[in-house]
């Protein structure tokens, strides 16, 4: 496999050096176009002249003609050239092309038998001599890290990584029309702080060495844009990164955009109307529903994967018993080909999920599961019955068998059981109006009498009742927020403003006017996971101080005291909102991790010489 890619690699290398030698720049100039490849297409007309450049992405030989598919981001368009039309200086270097390279040509339009539009090719102009090959059928390639460490490649390769990123430019486009057809002005603060404020997060520290200072890369951009209310701007948003020196998961990476939004004199309730209109209108504006269908790709695969390693193992582990009496036609018999060939055929599913939706795919994961139970009943059968002979008392000496037919069983059922929930469509309904329900009816809706039990007996009920994870030392409202995102946040699925948070949950926001253990806050969950908080802003300076510092702790130098100064001076009651980018996209295009939906996520270093390096 080595010397077969190095081979590759000098037979390119060998084509560079002829470009050369023709007295040929590789690499190409400038060169005039019609414009992308998407618009030379568009204004494509039968015998118009027409000049186009893009990535060579295939190549059909017919002899002397020669059919090239032209590509670039916006789409493709088909190119001819005939070897007899050609010099023979041109007709070497076109020889020399390689799939991959950027070539500009210019010619006229013609249509063929098969109604494709093409460009009859009368001149080319090498522009980018590509020296590896694209990857080779990439949407079967099973490492998905390598699309994520390789963007480009996955870009060229992968319509569907090309559409959502596309998706992203339009959806960061389409937030700062929509705000600021509202009167918001958009302004830029600070990356580098002096002080890592406005959450609850690790910081990145940085040196500045001019000034001699430690600063933090920001975790939020709120405290910097409640200083402008302060200053007189009644209405402001940012879009920018966000630095968090935590874990990496399917939703979270180091790095994140986020977008915050501040208006003077309005309250929580108007900023939760205008995340739902802001949302919606994305919805319709880009994607032209509101009905947003997520394809469930990766759940689907893991639960197919599982599968293949449960029946795998349980079938070795039978066929082992049966070979130590020699009874291998016992398996065959009591185990048709559809149990035997079911892991290969589970695998093979595996490569229709590029192509067809994930719940079709599971339904027929799921069929092929529920033929093998039936196979499996047939075994269980076949033991209880047998006539009484020297085979029974043989197949009963092998250990242990009714056991391992239950455990088959066993297995079967829970691959039925994670298949079933995959195999519905799953479709978030985003029309309005969206539900509101306060935080503590969504608890009590879960674990009826919450509220009445005592701190200890919450842990208690939240670890044997709840079946949750509390660790020792939890203060008492985060073994409730425990409940809240297990059994509430992780299940709801269309549209939920959660309103009236404990204050210990949300340090920066008004308290409640007739409870003042609550805040006027909202968080909006959709698909699981929290997308948007709203506050009705704090801004008195002394209850602000007084909560900074309860939650600063010990660590006193964390707490603001130039944005405390700041309120001091005096800001406007306010609404304010914060939505994750990244987990928007995430939404709005059905993307499975937070990795597909950024172009270049930070992942753990490749070994030094693996194929991932």
């Amino acid at each position: 496999m080595e010397d077969s890619a190095d081979k590759l690699l000098a037979e390119r290398r060998r084509k560079l050096d002829a470009v050369r030698a023709h007295g040929v720049d590789p690499f190409g100039a400038r060169f005039a176009v019609d414009g992308a490849v998407a618009e030379v297409r568009a204004a494509f007309a039968e015998g118009r002249a027409l000049r186009a450049a893009g990535r060579v992405t295939a190549h059909r030989d017919f002899g002397k003609s020669h059919f090239l598919d032209l590509s670039d981001l916006t789409g493709r368009i088909q190119i001819y050239l005939n070897a007899k039309n050609l010099t023979p200086a041109q007709a070497e270097l076109f020889a020399l092309l390689d799939i991959g390279d950027f070539v500009g040509v210019e010619g006229e339009g013609f249509t063929t038998k098969t109604g494709e539009p093409t460009v009859r090719v009368r001149e080319f102009q090498i522009l980018g001599k590509a020296l590896r090959p694209l990857p080779d059928k990439w949407h079967g390639l099973a490492d998905v890290e390598a699309r994520y460490r390789q963007r480009y490649l996955d870009l060229v390769a992968n319509a569907r990584s090309r559409e959502i990123f596309l998706t992203r430019s339009k959806v960061l486009r389409a937030i700062r029309d929509f705000f600021h057809a509202r009167g918001f002005l958009e302004v830029e603060t600070p990356m580098m702080q002096p002080v890592a404020g406005g959450a609850a997060a690790r910081p990145f520290v940085t040196h500045h060495n001019a000034l001699g200072t430690q600063f933090y890369l920001r975790i939020a951009l709120e405290l910097y844009l409640k200083r402008l209310l302060v200053g007189g701007f009644p209405k402001v948003f940012e879009i920018g990164r966000n630095f968090r020196n935590e874990g990496l998961s399917r939703r979270h990476n180091p790095e994140f955009t986020m977008l915050e939004a501040y208006w003077a004199f309005a309250d929580f309730e108007q900023m939760a109307e205008l995340v739902e209109e802001l949302i919606c209108y994305l919805a319709q504006t880009i994607l032209g529903t509101l009905q947003i269908t997520h394809n469930r790709r990766a759940e689907t695969e893991v639960a197919i994967r599982r599968a293949v390693r449960r029946f795998e193992g349980e079938f070795e582990r039978i066929f082992r018993e049966t070979m130590k009496v020699k009874k291998v036609e016992v398996f065959e018999s009591w185990f048709g080909e559809t149990v035997q060939g079911l892991p290969d055929e589970l695998r093979g599913l595996l490569k229709a999920l590029d192509t067809q939706p994930a719940h079709l795919v599971a339904t027929k994961a799921l069929d092929l599961v529920k033929r093998g139970m039936v196979d499996v009943a047939f075994a269980k059968e076949e033991i209880r019955n047998q006539p009484e002979s020297e085979e029974r008392i043989v197949i009963r000496d092998i250990e242990p068998w009714h056991k391992l037919l239950k455990e088959v069983a066993n297995d079967f059922s829970a691959s039925k059981e994670a298949l079933e929930k995959l195999t519905q469509e799953k479709i978030i309904n985003l029309a309005r109006p969206w539900r509101r329900a306060r935080y503590h009816d969504l608890i009590e809706s879960v674990a009826p009498g919450w509220f009445a039990l005592s701190p200890a007996e919450r842990v208690t009920h939240a670890r044997e009742r709840l079946d949750l994870e509390i660790r020792d030392r939890m203060e008492e409202h985060e073994v409730t927020q425990q409940v809240f995102e297990k059994l509430v946040e992780e299940k709801t699925f269309d549209p939920l403003f959660v309103t009236h948070l404990p204050k210990e949950l949300v340090p920066l926001a008004k308290q409640n006017a007739a409870d003042p253990a609550l805040v006027d806050v909202f968080e909006l969950i959709i698909n699981g996971q929290e997308i948007a908080p709203g506050y009705s802003e704090l801004n008195d300076p002394d209850v602000q101080r007084a909560r900074l510092l309860a939650q600063a702790g010990e660590e006193t130098q964390s707490v603001d005291e130039d944005f405390l100064l700041a309120l001091e001076h005096g800001m406007p009651s306010a609404g304010g909102i914060g939505i994750g980018i990244d987990r928007l996209l995430m939404l709005l295009t059905g993307a499975e991790s937070i990795r597909d939906i950024i172009l270049f996520p930070h992942l753990r270093p490749a070994a030094p010489g693996s194929s991932k390096h």
